[in-house]
């Protein structure tokens, strides 16, 4: 079991109850209600999906902009996490959700058919990939965007808050927008864009950079 892994599967519960604290969820809902990413029946997957916070988000935006929901497809490290989301699933009756464990570094154990999507997603994952492997996974992500498909991701930034509270704590590696910047233009990605939180969750600015790529 990696490092990773362990402290979420130690974690998951203390986690859940962090990202309520700071209304982390209705965050990124508030960001997918006014995304112009978003339409009806489009392919979507959640990299490192955990609990399901950001795929849940998405679904309920979709949903409240009257946009058809189309297959969503999420993966995990950590099979706590994947549990606690399939009971919200379940709870939620939910359908249409696909489920799978992953590492984001050894993405062809997800099935043949994880392919051609019009959107991936990805919070609060990549910081636990090891620094020196930052542009490969970003790589493997692309790999499976459809065409000038898009990539948003939510990721920890470096500053005097984030560092105890996210990366002591957490045990979370922090970034800068220039080391995205060199990690994306390493992964191929042909356009990036640093985009804000709305003003209803501008108070995560503080948290995390949310970057916007197109293969």
């Amino acid at each position: 079991m990696s490092d990773a892994s362990r402290l979420f599967s130690e974690k998951h519960g203390s986690y859940t109850r962090f990202i309520k604290a700071v209304r982390y969820p209705q965050g990124l809902r508030a960001f997918f209600l006014r995304s112009p990413l978003l339409r009806s029946g489009m392919r979507v997957l959640d990299a490192g999906c955990g609990t399901g916070v950001v795929a849940l988000a998405l679904r309920d935006a979709l949903v409240s902009r009257s946009l058809a929901v189309g297959p969503m497809h999420a993966f995990d490290l950590t099979s706590a996490m994947l549990e606690r989301f399939r009971r919200t699933l379940a709870r939620r009756a939910i359908r249409g959700v696909e489920l799978a464990q992953a590492n984001v570094l050894e993405l062809d154990a997800l099935p043949e058919s994880w392919r051609d999507y019009d959107l991936v997603v990805s919070a609060s994952m990549l910081e636990y990939v090891p620094r020196d492997r930052l542009a490969d996974a970003l790589r493997g992500l692309r790999a499976r965007l459809r065409e000038q498909g898009h990539f948003v991701l939510f990721i920890t930034r470096r500053n005097w808050l984030t560092r105890p509270l996210i990366g002591r704590r957490w045990r979370s590696n922090l970034y800068d927008a220039a080391e995205l910047r060199d990690a994306f233009q390493r992964a191929g990605f042909s356009r990036l864009e640093f985009l804000r939180f709305p003003p209803a969750a501008l108070h995560l600015a503080l948290w995390g950079h949310v970057v916007l790529a197109t293969r």
